[in-house]
Parts: C-alpha cells; structure tokens; sequence
C-alpha cells in the first residue's frame, strides 16, 4: 500500500496531519504580534526610561526596518511549526485515548484527564519547541543589537543563527532555556486544553460527544484557550525570552539562571516588568489559537467525513 492513503487510514495519521495545518495557520495569523511580544519583554538599556507602548514600538519598527520586519524569524518557525504542532495536538489525543479507556464508559473525557493529557503534550512539544524559539528569538532581537546608524553585517538567517550557537556553545547551546520552557508550557497546555474542551462545550453544548460545533465556536473556544493559557504563564515567559536572548561570548551574561533572572529583572524595574507585552501577547493568542484549533478540527473533519468530536476520541474508530 502506498504511504499516504495508509498513513491517512490510521487515527494517528489523520491527527499528526491536522495538527500540522493547525500549526502552520498559527505562525501566519500571530508573527507579527510575536515579534513585537519578545521585544517588548527585552530588559531596558535605561530602566529610568518608561517602557515603550507596544503602538509606539509597532510604528517605531516600521519606520526604521521596514514591514517585513515583523516577519522577522518567521522560516524558523514555519519550517517546524508543522511536525511541532502535529506532536502536541497528537500526544494529547493519545494520551487522551488511554485515559478515556480507564473512565467507566464516559462519553467525553473528564476535564481532570483533559488537563492532564495537555501537561504530557506540552512537556513533549518542548523538546522540539526550544532549539526553534531560542532561534525565532535571536533573529527577532537582531536589529534592537546592532546600529540603526551605520552599516553593520550581522547574522540574517536560521541557518547562521545555528551555526553561530554550534560554533559558540555545541549543540547543548541550542537547548538553552529548555528547563523554563518545560516550566511554561507543561502548565499551561493543561489549562490551554481543558479551557478549549469546556468553552466549546458551554458555547455548544453536546459537541464534545458528537463533534458538530460550528466554525464560529472553534474560532471562539480556541481563541479563549489560547489567551487564557497565556495569561497564566505569561511571567515564566518573559524570563524565557530574556534568557533565550541572551548572547553567550560576548562577556559576563545578564542572567545566569531562572531564579537570577527573574529576581534581577524584578530589582531593577518592578513586578510589572513580568506583564510587560502582555496585551499584545493576548491579542495574538487569541488570534492563532482560533486559527489552529479551527484548522485542526476543520482538517479532520475534511480527512475523515466523519464528525472527530473529542479531538478523536468518540467518533473515530478507537482500534484504528
């Protein structure tokens, strides 16, 4: 049998697929909001200074880098964004599955398994999630380094990025902020799911038994997801950018840990500092996380005719 059509016949196929469509429609719907998130949660070179509104950093970005600016990193993402997505949106499924088989013949899976389910796809995503972010968020802090006034060549690709770090630090490098990404993100998938499960629920009832929600409710309960699960994980991510930012080599680093980084940044410029970006990184949660739970599901549903409902865990054949 050919690859496809067997890979497709099989539940997993179909989840690792659409999980991949979902990814890919978040990293366009949100860059351009992710770059002016990591900037703005970059420590000040004069902490006497006000923090800039992420309006002014959005027009100030304009002017002097152009548009294509806000792009900046994006190929990092996009070239992994896919099987990243399509491991999460699957571990949580299986996982899912497995649980589902303990339950005494529920319908749906309980919202305590749910939460559980997305703590495992979260801490897997990581492992693949890092070596991308930490090089998105080089490129992305890229120009903030070097001078506006004069000509300075500077690293403009992935692929100089991971040269550099393997060059610099070996291949341990690229993992650098694995640990406060694992703290981030397993957490925060367990409320990214479970708040996705309940609000499609509330906003249709039934649907997680009989999957026909309509588009309007995917878009809604995904966008909820994804802002909630931000708003809840927002500090670790502020100290994960910071650290993922910094430049080994060239000097003394700012930060040399979790518990030092969030400590000096809080010295020097206030609790606040740990909300820094927050609106923008909302907005842009909501944004593509409606588009990748609606690509998700919509895909599935495009794959297999039959309704998904439970992300695939009621309507698709369980011994597929």
């Amino acid at each position: 049998m050919e690859f496809w059509p067997e890979f497709l016949a099989g539940t997993s196929g179909r989840e690792f697929i659409a999980g991949g469509v979902g990814g890919i429609a978040g990293v366009i719907a949100g860059h351009p909001l992710d770059t002016l998130r990591i900037r703005l949660q970059q420590p000040r070179t004069n902490p006497s200074v006000a923090p800039i509104k992420a309006t002014a950093l959005l027009r100030q970005i304009v002017a002097k880098e152009g548009a294509l600016a806000l792009f900046k990193g994006m190929s990092s993402p996009v070239a992994t964004i896919a099987f990243q997505n399509a491991v999460s949106f699957q571990t949580y499924a299986v996982v899912s599955r497995a649980l589902q088989r303990r339950e005494d013949d529920r319908h749906t899976l309980s919202y305590k398994n749910v939460a559980v389910a997305g703590v495992c796809a979260g801490t897997i995503q990581t492992l693949i999630l890092s070596p991308v972010d930490l090089i998105k968020i080089r490129l992305q802090l890229l120009t903030d380094r070097v001078s506006t006034a004069r000509a300075v060549r500077a690293v403009v690709g992935p692929l100089d990025v991971v040269r550099g770090i393997l060059r610099r630090e070996g291949v341990r490098g690229l993992y650098r902020g694995l640990t406060i990404t694992v703290l981030r993100d397993a957490p925060s998938h367990a409320v990214y799911f479970g708040t996705y499960e309940y609000a499609r629920e509330c906003l249709h009832p039934g649907c997680r038994r009989n999957g026909d929600e309509s588009l309007l409710t995917m878009l809604t309960a995904g966008g909820l997801a994804g802002a909630l699960s931000w708003v809840f994980c927002y500090p670790l991510d502020v100290v994960k950018s910071r650290l993922q930012g910094q430049l080994p080599g060239g000097g003394p680093l700012r930060y040399t840990g979790i518990a030092h980084c969030l400590r000096r940044s809080v010295e020097e410029e206030g609790l606040t500092v740990l909300w820094r970006g927050l609106g923008t990184a909302v907005t842009r949660a909501y944004l593509v996380n409606g588009a990748i739970f609606s690509a998700y599901e919509m895909t599935l549903r495009f794959i297999n005719p039959r309704p998904p409902g439970d992300l695939g865990l009621k309507a698709i054949d369980l011994s597929a």
